[in-house]
């Protein structure tokens, strides 16, 4: 059992010591001011990776929360290096299934049969003619705030799930959710102002 120790002494104590205390204590400060010793390494990896300083300054916090639960199931030697695996660890699967999404899109993209057995369900928005951008605009606006955001990064950023759920800071089948009660509401929408206008 510890006794308890001053912030200023936890300073002096090794790693070895802070991670100990963390496994007996489950203070979340003691692992804190551990990881505190190595964000510029993570940082680091994660730009390595990422190439950009927000989505790097991002996964920092987020290995960091994954790190409350696996140094409970890991026989860790050197903290250092075991952070230094999982860092990347952590960067890789993100690009991968960044990749992965990607694919998914390209290979729909590319296959003729998948809009050919489609082209009567597609959403107007899905069509690269016949809509009116300035009807469709009016209509986004009309949607809630997090499918009108869904929407314009899906359609006009070329997002993927992955980045947008970290962009709006939401889980991905919320973003998915969003969107398809989004093109919903938008050909309802669409579909209320064609009425409106041929009764002109």
């Amino acid at each position: 059992m510890f006794l308890k120790v001053s912030r200023n002494k936890k300073k002096d104590l090794t790693d070895e010591a802070l991670l100990q205390r963390f496994r007996e204590t489950g203070d979340i400060n003691d692992l804190g001011l551990l990881y505190s010793r190595y964000m510029h390494l993570v940082y680091g990896v994660c730009l390595k990776y990422f190439k950009e300083r927000e989505e790097s300054r991002d996964a920092v916090i987020s290995i960091f929360e994954k790190l409350a639960t696996e140094v409970n199931n890991h026989n860790i030697n050197t903290f250092r290096s075991w952070l230094y695996v999982v860092a990347r660890n952590y960067c890789l699967m993100s690009l991968r299934s960044r990749k992965s999404e990607g694919e998914k899109i390209t290979t729909m993209v590319n296959d003729p049969l998948f809009f050919m057995e489609n082209s009567e369900e597609m959403h107007p928005i899905d069509r690269e003619e016949g809509l009116d951008d300035q009807r469709l605009n009016d209509c986004i606006e009309k949607l809630k705030e997090e499918q009108r955001e869904c929407i314009r990064l899906f359609y006009y950023k070329d997002k993927c799930y992955l980045e947008i759920s970290e962009l709006l800071d939401m889980d991905e089948k919320k973003v998915k959710s969003y969107l398809q009660n989004g093109k919903r509401n938008l050909k309802i929408c669409l579909e209320a102002k064609n009425v409106t206008e041929a009764q002109r």
